[in-house]
């Protein structure tokens, strides 16, 4: 692992930027199809968008699970200078990926319309969705090694080359975007083609890193090891779990929605969907960012190296989370008005409103997420699933099922709030403990 060496305040910088820059990419791939599809085709077409995104989601939930999970060995075992054992850990998790990445392409394009219902497509959009879902599925595989790739990158030393990497898939999404939607008049399916091309132009990038002669991290041959597979799952299951988190928040938000309020909501809900995962993409970034580093050093038992990068992390877990919050309290209308015009009326206020409400959540989501990173890193799994677990299900789905059952749907907006706030408290509770135990000896 490249490091500065003379300055760890340098070293984290290095990492977090280009990691947050690079969580910007992959979210604006999806936000990108909602402006153009909004613009070009219709609301009706963006909601459908919408619906798609838990799918997409879901891909790279699972890529970043192993990757994570992967990141923190290969990081570990870097620190430990055995260079061969981390290059077997990488091809094994590559290998398992694209095997998994030809099921679940072949399995949901059987299943496609099943699929679109379940993800809660209704008579009046099922035609966008599967449209736009047949159009992504192809595409799985790509989804799913993009992120993995973009992460092992990082850990193999090169932050800045992964940010380049997906800054130029995404500035090809966004000129294919404006083509076939704007342009060339392929509708929803074409701004799925878009990102599907995208993504090839990003795997063949990364493959020139990996079988390129810079770096550490190479294929190699290997043998299969069951048990390394399960411990990279419990050190990534809570980052899968984050990962999830926005496309399960909104699914459920979805079916909420059209059980206590109506379609044109729906419309609301997309917009703040698409803000919610840049918000929560920077915290990812931020932990992600600084996972390798602090799995490096824990490597080396150098843990007041740990204890510094912990502090940076919360440093900038608590700046991201002001900006976010603030931004959309102050800035709902010009958010709002990239995806319909103000001259809509209620709609476009109630969308303001709700976002409002709704970036409240922010403020708490930062601590979570970074502090969720940071026993991921140690190889503290338990603490980090606990965290993960409850700001996405548990917690969530009660704050939705108690405050709608109390507000009706005003209280779906107020949910993430309470969810987060649940989660504050228990995630302090835990490092408490963690400090005590670690940090004291």
């Amino acid at each position: 692992m490249m490091l500065e060496g003379n300055s760890l305040k340098r070293d984290f910088m290095k990492f977090i930027i280009p990691s947050i820059v690079a969580q910007w990419v992959f979210a604006l791939y999806t936000m990108v199809d909602g402006i153009f599809v909004a613009r070009g085709v219709s609301e009706v077409a963006l909601t459908a968008v919408n619906i798609v995104m838990p799918y997409i989601m879901a891909l790279y939930a699972v890529s970043i699970l192993f990757a994570v999970g992967t990141s923190t060995v290969v990081a570990i075992k870097l620190g430990e200078k055995d260079g061969r054992k981390a290059n077997e850990i990488f091809t094994q998790n590559i290998v398992l990926l694209t095997i998994f990445s030809v099921v679940i392409t072949v399995v949901v394009m059987l299943n496609l319309k099943p699929v679109a219902a379940f993800l809660g497509a209704t008579e009046v959009n099922m035609e966008y969705v599967l449209e736009y879902l047949g159009s992504i599925v192809p595409f799985s595989g790509l989804f799913i090694l993009s992120y993995s790739f973009e992460t092992l990158i990082k850990t193999d030393g090169y932050p800045k080359r992964a940010t380049a990497i997906v800054t130029i898939g995404s500035a090809v999404n966004v000129i294919l975007d404006y083509f076939m939607v704007m342009r060339w008049h392929m509708g929803i399916g074409g701004a799925a083609l878009a990102t599907g091309i995208a993504h090839v132009l990003l795997i063949t990038l990364y493959l020139v890193h990996f079988c390129g002669k810079k770096g550490t991290i190479k294929f190699c041959r290997f043998k299969p090891d069951i048990p390394l597979v399960w411990r990279e799952f419990k050190n990534g299951l809570p980052s899968g779990i984050t990962e999830l988190s926005t496309g399960l928040i909104i699914f459920l938000f979805n079916q909420a929605i059209l059980k206590f309020l109506n379609e044109d909501a729906l419309v609301s809900y997309t917009i703040i969907s698409y803000v919610n995962s840049i918000a929560i993409m920077t915290m990812v970034g931020i932990a992600q960012g600084y996972q390798p580093l602090i799995s490096y050093y824990y490597g080396q038992k150098r843990m007041d190296k740990c204890r510094k990068l912990f502090r940076y992390g919360i440093t900038a877990a608590v700046v991201a989370s002001v900006l976010f919050t603030g931004g959309c309290l102050l800035g709902a209308n010009g958010i709002v008005k990239l995806f319909i015009a103000p001259d809509m009326g209620d709609l476009y206020k109630y969308s303001c409103d709700v976002l409002r409400i709704f970036a409240l959540s922010f403020l708490l989501a930062g601590y979570n997420v970074v502090v969720g990173g940071y026993f991921t890193a140690v190889e503290k799994p338990a603490e980090a699933t606990c965290i993960s677990l409850s700001r996405t299900i548990v917690a969530l789905v009660l704050s939705l099922a108690a405050l709608t059952a109390l507000f009706g749907g005003a209280g779906i907006w107020w949910s993430p709030l309470m969810a987060e706030g649940i989660t504050f408290i228990l995630t302090m509770l835990l490092f408490i403990g963690y400090r005590k135990r670690t940090f004291r000896k």
